[in-house]
């Protein structure tokens, strides 16, 4: 029996969701480790529809105990707005059945100010964040400025910690020309929600780690995808946090061998969301076509993705770097239909052929795809519940793949609803 490891290996928006919460079915715990509510999972159970930013995808399922890690940020009034929506949706959540790290970092109403005032002031030079705070919150916990769950509890600290951070901060708004930020005014805030707040906060790597010693199956489960990565993606175009399975550990507290499977969520085509570096991108009538049915616009946001060919030289990146023992292929069925289907199998740039991404920003944005081009279908994989549901073509497209990328696919998704699901290998049985 394994703990598994849940990532995206493209740019996010994989249907970590969907997987995620097939999974959980398995699992007793299920573990958030980076991130914030910037990145959004779509769950379909039943008739019904649950989205969810910041929870666990565990939660919405009875018997399982979600875990917010200590690698997550978090925004106190959207993790309370969310849960008041799950509440209203018959979902029950207490502290039994959700944990908070108490030594997480929050995200602040001056965070999303100052992350749209960086935004502004970038003009044509924009990042695409999503102005949640993410950034601006990750940069004080990494600037040792960051207020933590756990100084929620204590009001006298809680007072000078603030009066550092606006120090700070202010000083950074001042010269941006945008107002700045009420200490009393911020504390009154936090005071208002700390109640709410701290019956959820615990040692989660104390508890993680009873649970381990008692044989639990843990899911951890990550946000964005791999090259997202503030370290291994199209930086500086990426998510401010480590989305590879290596942050799974730190961002839980649990120790690296606690983790036996990596599955790699990777969709069948290839999106992003925001600007950036995108090699294998058709801004044609295939680049519609991928976004009109695969219905790609975000779960948080709402913005439209853009939309290309699989890259098979980023998702095999992506395997090496994240320790991707598998992958869940997902939305097979956004390519019924095409006559034919390309496959990026390397990158050229200055006459010379490259099997990886460069780090540059000009390299990343000069590269051209070599593309290998496959015979498509034009029967509905749509519900495929078996590999005999799928045309021949569709398989050979999907072998194809795992070759490129140098990763055996473990489930292959085929429509948003759970069962809709071809299990090759269960990671918890690795």
């Amino acid at each position: 029996m394994a703990n598994v490891a849940v990532i995206g290996s493209q740019w996010g928006d994989e249907g970590k969701g969907k997987i995620v919460d097939w999974l959980s079915e398995r699992a007793d715990v299920v573990v958030r480790f980076q991130g914030g509510h910037n990145a959004g999972h779509t769950l379909v159970i039943g008739e019904r529809v649950y989205k969810l930013s910041l929870l666990p995808s565990g939660v919405v399922r009875p018997g399982k105990v979600g875990v917010i890690g200590n690698g997550v940020v978090v925004d106190p009034w959207a993790l309370l707005s969310e849960i008041e929506t799950l509440l209203g949706q018959g979902v029950t959540i207490t502290p039994d059945n959700l944990k908070v790290a108490d030594n997480v970092s929050l995200i602040l109403p001056l965070h999303q100010h100052l992350d749209n005032a960086l935004e502004e002031a970038r003009g044509a030079s924009k990042i695409g964040t999503t102005g949640r705070g993410i950034g601006p919150a990750y940069e004080d916990k990494v600037g040792r400025r960051a207020i933590r769950l756990c100084d929620l509890a204590d009001r006298d600290a809680l007072a000078a910690r603030v009066d550092q951070l606006l120090f700070h901060h202010n000083a950074l708004l001042r010269g941006l020309g945008a107002a700045e930020v009420d200490g009393v005014e911020l504390l009154a805030k936090l005071h208002d929600v700390a109640d709410q707040l701290l019956p959820f906060a615990a040692p989660v790597w104390h508890w993680l780690d009873e649970m381990r010693r008692a044989g639990k199956r843990i899911l951890f489960e990550g946000a964005q995808g791999a090259m997202l990565d503030v370290d291994h993606g199209t930086y500086p175009f990426v998510t401010s946090s480590n989305t590879v399975a290596g942050q799974a550990a730190a961002g839980a507290g649990v120790g690296p061998g606690t983790i036996g499977y990596v599955l790699g969520i990777t969709k069948a085509y290839t999106t992003r969301v925001g600007s950036g570096p995108f090699p294998s991108e058709q801004e044609n009538d295939v680049g519609e076509q991928l976004g009109q049915r695969g219905k790609e616009f975000g779960t948080v946001t709402g913005r439209k993705r853009r939309c290309g060919w699989f890259d098979a030289v980023m998702v095999r990146q992506a395997v090496t770097v994240g320790g991707i023992d598998g992958i869940a292929l997902t939305k097979l069925d956004v390519l019924d239909g095409f006559d034919e289907l390309k496959i990026c199998t390397g990158y050229r740039m200055e006459g010379r052929d490259l099997a990886f991404l460069p780090p540059g920003i000009a390299a990343q944005s000069g590269v051209q795809p070599i593309y290998e081009t496959l015979e498509g279908w034009s029967q509905s994989t749509a519900g495929a519940r078996s590999w005999i549901d799928l045309p021949a073509t569709a398989i050979k497209y999907i072998r194809r793949i795992e070759e490129l990328i140098g990763a055996p696919v473990a489930l292959l998704s085929t429509s948003p609803e759970r069962q809709d699901t071809i299990l090759v290998r269960d990671p918890f049985d690795d």
